[in-house]
């Protein structure tokens, strides 16, 4: 990881990147599992609830800053693609040591193996994929697309492609009782060739179904370039300034932005609803219908954000979420370890205040406060950790 002092920034997507990482620490971190408040729960399977929006307003977010971060390697392909492929991989890195961490079985699988074998056993049990592992693999995709088609018109043709032919191998490959199902996905069957049933995720009652395997990279990616083609609106909008700049309330360039980010969002949400008739709605096994029902929320929501903070200046109640934006991947990764370490020394909150849906809840506010604490003090220093 790399410490850089801040540059001009387009505060709007701080804040939307903020909000996203300060929620995630609240859905990731209840008191108790078993007692989560109704509000941030999961849904199921085929649905969305503003939990399931988290993870794509992520990758989003990743996509529209990369229009700002690329613009460095115009006209040198070989640097752009080094660059993405480089930061993929440590993202993905990242990733699998958090899912190692602490790096030790702190609980012996058999008390009466030796270290080594439950050593052994530890590390065969340990999932591959995750949050960060599937950003790294999406922005791996997304970001090779982006050099190597460059034109939006083209882009936007890539997610047409990437989400038919995604669809199409869910229905070709499928098995009964259906292609969009838990048990009859083919993405479960690539992951457990590819990894090992041990290696994957088992949440979703006790498969081996991991719903950030391998083959969601295909439309996770289509996020990411979603997210890209809005950045790059913003960038090709104002071209006479510095997007970081406050702008007025009737600047020509900032209400086209808005505007064309609310029609845009719309058009997602309504092309959502119409594939929902066949392919559901779906986060995790991120269907084409799911790419854009959470594209578009993420475009109706930057676009309010852009309303209040760049035309309308109320920058100033926002600068807690921008504070967690600017360092949001440290944010991630701090609360993985810190929840783990808790874990590791057997805290639990439900032992001392005992377990309903509102301990949950409070414990969570805290965790993510606690974070948030952290955070700001980065910010005051003007300090940014990067990959």
């Amino acid at each position: 990881m790399r410490i850089m002092p801040m540059k001009k920034r387009y505060v709007s997507l701080d804040v939307l990147r903020g909000m996203t990482v300060a929620f995630m620490c609240i859905v990731n971190n209840p008191g108790s599992w078993s007692h989560i408040f109704p509000p941030l729960r999961h849904a199921a399977w085929v649905g969305c609830t503003p939990t399931d929006l988290v993870f794509p307003f992520f990758l989003f977010c990743v996509g529209c800053a990369m229009a700002f971060s690329l613009r460095k390697f115009e006209g040198s392909d070989g640097k752009a693609y080094k660059h993405i492929i480089k930061r993929g991989i440590l993202i993905f890195l990242v990733g699998l040591a958090l899912n190692l961490f602490p790096f030790f079985p702190a609980i012996p699988h058999d008390p009466e193996w030796s270290f080594g074998q439950n050593y052994l056993y530890w590390l065969q049990h340990k999932r591959i994929f995750g949050v960060l592992q599937g950003i790294g693999l999406a922005y791996i995709l997304g970001g090779c697309l982006v050099v190597w088609l460059k034109k939006p018109v083209r882009l936007l043709g890539a997610v047409g492609v990437l989400c038919a032919a995604y669809t199409a191998i869910l229905l070709i490959f499928g098995r009964e009782p259906g292609p969009f199902t838990l048990e009859g996905n083919v993405s479960m069957r690539i992951d457990e060739w590819l990894v090992g049933g041990n290696h994957c995720y088992h949440g979703y009652n006790g498969t081996n179904f991991d719903p950030e395997g391998l083959l969601g990279t295909m439309t996770r990616a289509c996020t990411v370039l979603l997210g890209y083609l809005v950045g790059f609106m913003i960038l090709h909008s104002h071209k006479d300034r510095d997007v970081s700049e406050t702008a007025a309330s009737d600047d020509p360039a900032s209400l086209s932005v808005v505007s064309r980010m609310f029609f845009y969002g719309c058009c997602c949400l309504a092309l959502a609803m119409v594939l929902s008739i066949w392919i559901p709605i779906s986060k995790p096994l991120w269907s084409a219908s799911y790419v854009f029902y959470a594209g578009g929320w993420a475009m109706l929501v930057l676009g309010c954000l852009a309303w209040v903070i760049d035309i309308k200046g109320c920058e100033k109640g926002f600068v807690p979420f921008k504070a967690m934006g600017m360092n949001a991947l440290a944010a991630f990764v701090l609360s993985g370890v810190l929840a783990k370490t808790l874990s590791l020394f057997g805290f639990s909150p439900s032992k001392y205040f005992g377990a309903n849906e509102y301990v949950s809840l409070a414990y969570a506010l805290i965790f993510a406060f606690v974070i948030f604490c952290i955070q700001w003090v980065l910010y005051k220093k003007n300090i940014i950790i990067k990959l």
